[in-house]
Formats: C-alpha cells, structure tokens, sequence
C-alpha cells in the first residue's frame, strides 16, 4: 500500500458531499481549452492497492464539464483532482470506479496480485498543477494514493497529432460539444465488412436511451457520436467455450470467473482509439450474441448487440457507467464479496444502508410507508426500502422490488434511479 500523501489544501481532500470551502475557479481562468489524459497502472491484491504513475499526454479541445469543476456528483471508489501549485487551491475534481476495485472483491485476490490499466482525462491546466490520484475502500477511506506534477513545460507530455483523429459519425447532437454531455459508441468486435450492422446497433442504442426517463426529456442534453474501430476479427472471446477473438479491444466474457461478466482491461487501447474524440463517456457495442455486459462508473459500458435482451442491457449498463447506480440484484452465488460497509452509506444513489437514507431517496417515500419496507408489500408502496441490492441480502436496501437495475422485464428505472440521474444531468450542465 501506498504511503498516503499530505497534500497543500485542506479542499483537495475533503467530503466531495460536503460544500467547498475553497474558492469556486474558473474554467477560463485555470485551463486551456484541451485535454489532459493521464496514465496509470492500478496494482495489489486484497485489502492492498497500489498506484503506478505511466505517463501523460495532451490534445486538441475539452468537451467535459466546464461548471462545478470542483466538486463531484458522486464520491465514487475513487478520484482524480488537480491543485493548483501557486495557489494550493483544488481546479479540478472527478470521480470514478475501477475494474480493479471489483477484483479486490473476489476470492482470487486473496491469492494474487494483479495489475489493471486505468486512464483518465481532465482539462488541460494552464499552470503548474498536482495530479492526484486516489482509491478509496468500502469505508470511503484512502488506501493508495499518487502525486505528481504538471508543467505546462515538460518535454515528456506527449503532444497528440490532432490529423491522426479517428473517423466518427454522430447518431445524435443535442448542441454544441462544449454545452452537452458527449457519449461515444465505440465498436468492438466488428470487422470492416460489418460496419453497417454496428451503426445499427449505435442507433439503436441511443434510442433505447432516449425511450427511459429522464434521458427522455433531456436530448438537447446530449450527443451521441458512432466510432467505427475495425476489429481483426469478428466477435469476442468467450473463454469457458474456448473462444479467443482478435477484437480491437480484446474483450472477453467469464470476467472473474462470471458468466455473463463482459469487460475489457485493454483501457488504454480504448483510451488510444477515442483520442481527440468530442466524448466523455464510453459505450462499447459487442459484436456477439452471447448474453451479458458490464459497466463500470465512468469507465465504459460494454454490452452486446445480438440478443434479444440488448435493448435493456445496455440502458442498465449506462445506468452504472453514466449515472453511477448500484446493481439491485443479489445471488448467493455472486463473485463478489464484503462489497459494501453496512455501518457506512454506500455512495451509490440507488442503495442505502438506512445510515443516512436522508441523503437518498427519503422524499420520495410516503409519511405511512413503513421502512424497512416489506417486499411482500411492493403493490402496496410504490417507493420504499425493500432489503436486497448490491449483491447483499440482508443490510442493503433498494428503493423498489423491480427496477432497470435490478431486471429486464419492466419498463425503466424507478423514481428514485430517475431522480439520480435528473440530478446528475442538471450537475453536468451546472443548472
């Protein structure tokens, strides 16, 4: 484990939940118009994390977030924040997940060490700034952090050719880039030939959206672009039947030993085919058949495009990675383990621990709803606590019995998942 770092501010290591004491920046003040992508690799076993700092580079414009750059809807399983050397104040703040944090989770990582790629991209500073990178345990405490320098000056900082920008195509365009929130739907898996059928899939994805609340009401809100990345060959690998695809982003299913789990840890190959790309959020489409997704908080979702399912599955997926809710399900045979701290609130809007069910959908609940609320009970209150969600039966609790979240087979999200996201893309825009 990392020794934990003291950083110049007492704002660039506070509750991300709690008002800013530091002086609100200004976009145009503290950053160039252009992106900073930072490189790292995420290492250890369990209860042991470590951050290996692997290199920076620079490209043409910023299409993220331009107001409440200090703070962070979320506290997420970790963040990345910039600090300003000559002024100790903190510019920057975005959270996020890791691939890696759900591995720490498994039995395996009781047994191994292993090291996952992470990338991540924030405005370019006009000054000498600290990148800090931290993770954070189920407890939202520390446990490995990284610091080190920007210099507008440094040589290293590679410099991305902006003629070498990959082919895209928008699907939708809700406004210019720099006002909305930007979703590239990245192809894996699709060869050459197969393009038509991915820009199917892109388009249907972005409908399959667009038909849930809130994102129904919020169009002009976003863009959707279609990056057409050929793959050697076609489909992805399934590891228990055998099946080693050559995809561009080498995805495979049986992610820890799941099923249905489909990830890529190949993040810097993914990072390389969106650069100078107007994204900010990732949506990867697998040329398969075969059942299953994955969605990690903004990182990516991967969901396939061939079964009949794909329409909800990656509206549940980009409920994860975008909207940064907790699964609702829960299976005694899970791969996960001690996920959640039941003497601590999880950060994910969805769920509670009834520590501070304050802060997550209580408005929402009737005065007459008894909480916990009874899952036999579910045609009687609409909204309530029902115990079960997170992959936990007993401690963690859902605001409905049936939501986008938890199966298929109903219509959306609940009005709390609603509400998350409503907020979610009113802090995006700065409303």
């Amino acid at each position: 484990m990392q020794k934990k770092l003291i950083l110049g501010t007492a704002c660039a290591v506070a509750s991300l939940l709690a008002p800013m004491t530091c002086a609100a920046t200004d976009y145009d003040r503290n950053f160039q118009d252009s992106t900073l992508r930072v490189d790292y690799i995420l290492s250890g076993k369990f209860q042991d994390s470590n951050i290996f700092f692997r290199k920076m580079s620079k490209s043409k414009d910023w299409v993220g977030r331009r107001a409440n750059l200090t703070k962070a809807p979320y506290h997420g399983n970790g963040m990345i924040t910039l600090v300003d050397t000559l002024s100790k104040d903190t510019i920057y703040r975005h959270s996020f997940s890791t691939l890696f944090q759900e591995w720490q989770t498994t039995e395996e990582s009781h047994q191994l060490q292993k090291a996952f790629e992470g990338s991540y991209n924030t405005p370019l500073p006009k000054r000498p700034a600290y990148v800090i990178l931290e993770l954070f345990n189920n407890r939202h405490e520390t446990v490995a952090q990284s610091r080190h320098l920007y210099s507008p000056a440094d040589i290293l900082v590679e410099k991305k050719d902006a003629a070498k920008t990959p082919r895209y195509q928008y699907i939708h365009k809700g406004g210019d880039p720099k006002n909305t929130i930007d979703v590239a739907i990245v192809a894996e898996g699709y060869t050459a030939k197969e393009m038509p059928k991915f820009m199917k899939a892109a388009r249907a994805t972005v409908e399959a959206i667009f038909n849930h609340k809130p994102f129904d009401s919020h169009k002009k809100d976003f863009n959707f672009i279609a990056v057409p990345v050929i793959s050697k060959e076609s489909g992805v690998s399934i590891p228990r039947e055998n099946k080693w695809v050559k995809s561009a982003f080498g995805s495979n299913f049986d992610t820890f030993y799941s099923a249905r789990y489909l990830t890529s840890s190949n993040v810097f190959d993914i990072f390389d085919a969106l650069e100078g790309l107007p994204y900010e959020h990732i949506i990867i489409l697998a040329n398969t058949d075969t059942y299953g997704g994955g969605g990690i908080y903004n990182s990516y979702t991967l969901t396939t495009t061939g079964h009949k399912n794909f329409a909800p599955v990656v509206v549940h997926e980009f409920g994860h990675s975008f909207g940064g809710l907790a699964d609702e399900y829960f299976y005694e045979t899970d791969v996960m383990s001690d996920t959640y701290a039941l003497d601590k609130e999880p950060w994910e809007p969805n769920i509670t621990t009834l520590v501070d069910f304050g802060s997550k959908w209580k408005n929402l609940v009737d005065k007459n709803t008894p909480i916990p609320t009874p899952v036999e009970d579910c045609q009687k209150y609409n909204v309530g606590a029902y115990e079960g969600g997170g992959y936990v039966f007993k401690g963690v609790y859902r605001p409905v019995d049936k939501c986008r979240m938890r199966v298929n087979d109903v219509p959306g999200f609940c009005p709390a998942c609603q509400q998350a996201m409503e907020r979610l893309i009113n802090f995006y825009q700065g409303k």
